[in-house]
């Protein structure tokens, strides 16, 4: 009676050690994330613009052992344009302007699948002092842009728009900076110039700056 008592002992602690050893492997390679905001203006010469461009933006990143490390982005943005109507002041000496917003508003969803981590900066769009000192990017073919939820009627079938992220920041704050560069179709809407954004939340485990 006690050995079998002891041999169901030895086999729920065996259990319960796996158990736990599985999930502390678990917890020590879960995959890092990053989010923040988008806040930008397009240029004037696109189609329908100058558009006004908010949003907000997540990554998650995976450590591949074999293969490097990869991540999939994901940002959702409104979109807006605005007119600007002159204003003549007295006697045509001041020419205020007033601006109107929210003219053809619309949406946008931008997926960026498994794409390779690159741990530095090169390429990436320079700022203004005091310069970003660090950070890591990501490029490659979009899975998925949408235009109120449909296929962007910019784009074309297949998917030819690409799309370099770069997450960049400076001494007191690592991660404090994003961009958003297209290339291809979607450049007809957003534009060729570097679209800027801020990261709010940071968490990237054994992940960091190298």
């Amino acid at each position: 009676m006690k050995s079998r008592t002891l041999a169901s002992a030895i086999r729920a602690f065996s259990l319960l050690s796996l158990f736990v050893g599985t999930a502390a492997v678990a917890e020590d390679f879960r995959p890092g994330f990053l989010s923040g905001v988008i806040n930008d203006y397009s240029p004037s010469n696109v189609k329908g613009g100058p558009w006004e461009m908010h949003g907000q933006w997540s990554m998650d990143l995976r450590r591949e052992w074999r293969s490097g490390d990869s991540a999939d982005f994901y940002a959702d943005m409104t979109m807006s344009g605005f007119v600007t109507t002159a204003l003549s002041g007295p006697n045509e000496t001041t020419v205020p302007v007033q601006t109107s917003g929210g003219v053809n508003p619309h949406t946008h969803h931008i997926r960026l699948t498994n794409m390779k981590v690159t741990w530095d900066m090169t390429g990436c769009p320079a700022f203004l002092p005091p310069a970003t000192l660090d950070g890591f990017q990501i490029s490659g073919t979009v899975s998925l842009v949408t235009g109120n939820g449909s296929l962007a009627p910019f784009e074309t079938t297949p998917i030819t728009t690409s799309l370099q992220v770069c997450v960049t920041g400076g001494s007191e704050v690592p991660y404090s900076n994003i961009t958003l560069v297209f290339t291809g179709p979607a450049t007809s809407h957003f534009g060729s110039q570097a679209i800027h954004g801020v990261v709010r939340k940071v968490a990237l485990n054994d992940f960091g700056r190298r």
